[in-house]
């Protein structure tokens, strides 16, 4: 009651009673007031700092900055208690919420993607501190989506690459847009074989062996239909019920040359 007025709350940031200040600061944080508690609790990290109410209060205090969505600030103070208090009592936690507040900072995948690297970092650091946590699935989770977001970054760019087609502008150094597109599109895979647009990385793979056949000069175009019927069969095995099976059927059809002499 005492804490509940303007004038309480002022004299309070005046006092010089620290256990005073403890226990108001914890009472805000527990009733959800974190702006307030945040306040007294940045002192309070200096002035109680190497004893139990300090750590308890660093980490309090990364913890408002989180509840607030001040993402960056809360990674730094819980950063901070788990390098200070590498046994404490709320590492686990610590560790926990600093990884995600930095997967809450990843960005669309449209833009630069070091923030997703670096909550990528912290979340696996922690599943290699904690491997039997009881956290762990919602770390997993998390990687999962971020690892996704890499993806799509992927992904976009090897659609990009074949959309752009036979336009050999951008190809300062040899090859061609349907190259640089399977080329992409395969490395996605590699570095993320268990991803949600595995099915639709495929698919452009097939799309682009396809164009380079279809764009080929004579002496390239039968490996490349080959290759391209080669690919149709790995994706059919793999995805036999596709949204894109009647494409990929089609493909075949135009890349294999018996089907070509079955249709004529």
């Amino acid at each position: 009651m005492l804490l509940s007025s303007c004038n309480s709350y002022n004299s309070l940031l005046k006092s010089q009673d620290y256990d005073y200040k403890y226990e108001a600061a914890k009472e805000f944080y527990m009733n959800g007031q974190y702006t307030r508690a945040y306040q007294i609790l940045e002192e309070l990290v200096m002035v109680l700092k190497g004893s139990d109410r300090g750590e308890e209060s660093l980490f309090m205090l990364g913890m408002c900055y989180y509840n607030l969505h001040d993402y960056e600030t809360a990674t730094m103070y819980l950063d901070r208690y788990a390098k200070s208090y590498s046994k404490g009592e709320y590492t686990e936690l610590a560790r926990f919420f600093s990884g995600k507040a930095s997967y809450l900072q990843s960005p669309d995948p449209r833009l630069d993607q070091s923030p997703t690297y670096a909550a990528l970092n912290q979340l696996q650091d922690f599943l290699d501190f904690y491997p039997y946590s009881t956290l762990r699935e919602d770390v997993n989770d998390m990687i999962y989506e971020l690892q996704n977001r890499l993806v799509q970054k992927e992904y976009d760019s090897a659609k990009l690459y074949y959309n752009l087609g036979s336009y050999v502008g951008n190809c300062t150094n040899g090859g061609s847009n349907y190259d640089a597109c399977i080329i992409t599109a395969e490395n996605a895979l590699r570095s993320y074989p268990y991803t949600r647009l595995r099915e639709d990385l495929y698919m452009l793979i097939l799309r682009s062996r396809y164009q380079l056949a279809q764009h080929s000069v004579d002496e390239k175009s039968e490996e490349r239909y080959r290759q391209t019927v080669d690919e149709y069969y790995g994706f059919k095995n793999e995805f036999p019920e596709s949204k894109y099976m009647k494409e990929a059927d089609h493909i075949f059809k135009h890349s294999n040359p018996k089907a070509k002499e079955e249709e004529e």
